[in-house]
């Protein structure tokens, strides 16, 4: 799994596992976000179960799917709440991260 630190709060990866999400929390991560809709791909983890073990293990867990090539500065608004709200550092993700990242960028240019 290839995590992408963008600032000291924040980093971007793409699609985890169940099984990863306890990689994010050994790597000190105290949040995910899910930028990407389920059922996007066929055999994608859906949020919920990404979700139950981020909880299981202690970790917060939020939903903002984005479409690509569709993100608007409500959804960076929205991130930038997320990241106002959520405890830090934060692991965002999408299929790639690249949403995630344009989503930050909006966030802290807004």
């Amino acid at each position: 799994m290839k995590v992408r630190k963008l600032d000291e709060d924040m980093a971007i990866l793409g699609q985890p596992t169940p099984a990863t999400v306890a990689e994010l929390k050994q790597a000190g991560f105290a949040a995910v976000i899910c930028n990407r809709p389920d059922d996007e791909a066929a055999g994608q983890p859906r949020f919920a179960e990404i979700a139950a073990e981020a909880e299981r293990l202690g970790m917060q867990a939020r939903y903002l799917p984005v479409v690509p090539g569709k993100i608007t500065p409500a959804d960076g608004a929205a991130f930038a709440a997320l990241m106002d709200e959520l405890p830090k550092p934060i692991a965002a993700y999408c299929r790639t991260g690249n949403r995630s990242e344009t989503l930050w960028k909006l966030a802290r240019d807004g």
